[in-house]
């Protein structure tokens, strides 16, 4: 059954990130006053977060990082604030240049992302011309924050997840920006957003393209019955489980806990985020993550001017609590990235994926991880050009 929920309201409304400099120097005092726990000796990040590193973060955080500058990148296109089935949605909307009909595509973020993962992808994505591709491949670009995450704002008392997003991604197409029919794209959580808006709103929806779909809508058949390459996720999906997801029962399960332990503590924040970035990316670098300190920094910075990490870790509970409806193979046209650094559960053989959605498009990325657009936005610009070329008629 579809959430209830309140009217869309007004047009948009222009929005620029400005935060105000006693919030900025509130949370850098924090950060050079953290007290540092005893540090483990290991080079490496068998521990989760690496002590070195996040040492060399927070000095680089205190010394040298300019959030003005920060700003300005994020402010590089136009935002909106919309009032969306009781929220104030915050997005970027950039219209397409050169095509005579850009198509219309919505980009969601996951969780320990933000809308700073697509930055880099706008450009080319709304006017390839100008980046060395064809006019005819140009999109409209919308790019959401999450409600609770970052510029949007946040549920009220109880947790939302993918079944109310869905609903209020498409009264954001179609009722504010007044699309008739438009694709989606995302990958983490976003995966389960855009099932469920292919389950509830095919209608509206020209494909989906996933760089990350979940067991949810992706399962295998019995063992007896799968193949082999089907038999290997399925061991990497057990594996992968034992060590790297405390933090998703954790989020999902005691939200509350974790938000209470890292809200007004930027470099928790930080550690809880970046043992993520480092995990999920291609990092060819033992050491560092796949992102510069300034990306980093930005991205974190990003819950901490707002006080959306609480809220976003709320999300988790969300697909408990507002759990997405109805089953079967998804009609939509789909198109898949699967990236060699992504986790096992949301990088299912081919075969998996054709099963339950109607699979049109499926490409092996060369490089990337979990965080794809971020972190290879010229590849996944190229991926997802190619897939709804083949719709664009």
């Amino acid at each position: 059954m579809q959430p209830q929920l309140w009217p869309t309201g007004s047009a948009p409304r222009p929005f620029r990130v400005d935060i105000p400099q006693a919030t900025i120097d509130r949370i850098l005092n924090r950060v050079r006053d953290t007290q540092w726990p005893d540090r483990l000796d290991a080079t490496d990040w068998r521990y989760g977060a690496n002590w070195d590193y996040m040492k060399a973060l927070a000095q680089y955080w205190g010394e040298q990082f300019d959030w003005r500058k920060a700003e300005k990148n994020l402010n590089r296109y136009p935002q909106f604030l919309a009032r969306v089935g009781g929220y104030d949605i915050h997005f970027y909307h950039v219209k397409g240049r050169g095509s005579p009909k850009p198509m219309p595509l919505i980009l969601t973020h996951g969780w320990p992302g933000s809308v700073l993962e697509f930055i880099e992808a706008i450009g080319p994505l709304s006017d390839p011309a100008s980046f060395g591709g064809s006019p005819d491949d140009a999109f409209d670009v919308v790019v959401p924050s999450l409600p609770g995450y970052g510029f949007s704002s946040k549920p009220k008392g109880k947790p939302i997840g993918p079944a109310t997003t869905a609903t209020l991604w498409n009264q954001l197409m179609t009722e504010v920006l007044g699309y008739n029919r438009y694709g989606a794209q995302g990958g983490d959580l976003a995966n389960t957003i855009l099932t469920q808006l292919g389950r509830t709103h095919p209608e509206s929806l020209v494909g989906i393209h996933f760089n990350g779909v979940g067991l949810g809508g992706a399962s295998a058949p019995p063992e007896s019955e799968q193949t082999p390459d089907e038999r290997a996720w399925r061991r990497a999906i057990a594996a992968y489980r034992t060590t790297e997801l405390d933090y998703n029962f954790e989020q999902r399960n005691k939200p509350q806990t974790v938000a209470l332990a890292l809200t007004d503590n930027p470099v928790g924040t930080a550690a809880w985020i970046v043992e993520k970035l480092k995990s999920w990316s291609d990092s060819p670098d033992p050491f560092e993550p796949a992102f510069t300190k300034d990306q980093v920094l930005t991205n974190v910075m990003i819950y901490l001017v707002t006080n959306t990490f609480g809220t976003a870790v709320w999300f988790y509970r969300g697909l408990n609590d507002d759990a997405v409806s109805g089953d079967g193979k998804i009609a939509v046209p789909t198109g898949f990235a699967s990236s060699p650094h992504e986790m096992p559960m949301l990088n299912p053989p081919e075969s998996v994926v054709a099963r339950n959605f109607n699979l049109v498009h499926y490409t092996k990325m060369t490089r990337g991880g979990h965080f794809a657009f971020w972190e290879q936005p010229e590849l996944m610009v190229t991926d997802v050009r190619q897939f709804f070329r083949k719709l664009r008629n």
